[in-house]
């Protein structure tokens, strides 16, 4: 799959999303990746899984790791083609942690999985976690690298569609941007 054919799959299904949004990172942007809208597509969840999956399968991977909530539908079926167990991660209290009696056990091998990636903080913080518990990382996937490629995990890594997105911090938004209202859809609001 090329960055183009993830691309026209998002604006195909009304998932790439053009006004003024709030990121889960902070940043303030004139474009959304709404990847739940894509993902509820059967077959472009399978599509995407797979892809991501093909590139992790010559690994023995044991459990598949995501945040929740944006990862978890991605994770599942990730999980459920390399015949893996399949997690997700909550923030309570401000910090990603397992919960649900979810584990990560000492010397799994364990892919992290997500749908975006701007910063990546959600994702540092599952590796955080995945080196406490003494697992062996084989590496992170996700859908769409909205850094276009600036963000490096430090182990293997791979994304379907690679794109700079502009963005803003809070205190940079062009007057064009304050002029839209403004939506913060991501999931990180969300009471745990």
């Amino acid at each position: 799959m090329t960055d183009e054919d993830v691309l026209s799959i998002f604006k195909k299904t009304g998932a790439f999303l053009e006004g003024h949004f709030i990121l889960t990172s902070g940043f303030h942007s004139p474009h959304y990746f709404q990847c739940a809208k894509v993902l509820q597509h059967p077959e472009y969840n399978t599509l995407f899984a797979s892809e991501i999956a093909k590139h992790f399968k010559e690994k023995k991977i044991d459990v598949v790791v995501t945040p929740a909530v944006g990862g978890i539908v991605l994770g599942t079926e990730i999980g459920r083609i390399l015949n893996s167990r399949n997690i997700f991660t909550e923030r309570e209290n401000g910090k990603m942690t397992l919960r649900r009696g979810f584990e990560i056990n000492e010397n799994e091998n364990v892919l992290v999985c997500e749908d975006v990636v701007t910063t990546g903080g959600s994702v540092y913080e599952i590796l955080d976690l995945v080196k406490e518990k003494k697992a062996n990382l084989e590496g992170v996937g996700f859908i769409i690298d909205r850094s276009n490629g600036k963000i490096k995990f430090g182990c293997e890594q791979h994304s379907l569609a690679s794109v700079e997105v502009i963005k803003f911090q809070e205190s940079e938004i062009p007057d064009w941007l304050k002029n839209i209202p403004v939506t913060k859809p991501g999931s990180r609001a969300l009471k745990q």
